[in-house]
């Protein structure tokens, strides 16, 4: 799996001109699942996204954790994040899962990370 993680006073996603997803203070992070990830993978990454330690505490210090700070997570589909370019102009998805195992993944990322924050996740539209 790869994952950017970006902090966000706001985010909202949008399909055909249509907010599908809005979030308030918190985490927006583009998902990409890799055609060998297992469920030890995600389960790891979940577990490292809910305890990093990227916001700001009282002394300006990056020391809290989106649950102490009771933020709000956005979790988008992003396969691009599998692009190979080192060879021709084209890039190359070969490493990205197909759609059936990237969806599953994505839907096992999202209820595991809700699980551990204990609070709703917003989602993109995947695929």
């Amino acid at each position: 799996m790869r994952v950017v993680i970006q902090r966000v006073l706001n985010a909202s996603v949008s399909v055909d001109q249509k907010e599908v997803s809005r979030i308030g203070k918190g985490l927006l992070i583009l998902l990409g699942v890799d055609i060998a990830d297992a469920e030890d993978d995600l389960l790891w990454l979940v577990q490292k996204i809910s305890g990093l330690r990227i916001f700001s505490d009282h002394d300006d210090k990056m020391n809290l954790s989106i649950r102490d700070i009771d933020g709000e997570v956005l979790v988008v589909s992003q396969f691009t994040l599998f692009g190979a370019t080192k060879k021709g102009n084209r890039p190359s998805f070969i490493r990205a899962a197909k759609p059936d195992k990237g969806e599953k993944d994505y839907l096992k990322f999202v209820d595991e990370l809700q699980r551990l924050i204990e609070k709703p996740i917003q989602t993109g539209v995947f695929g």
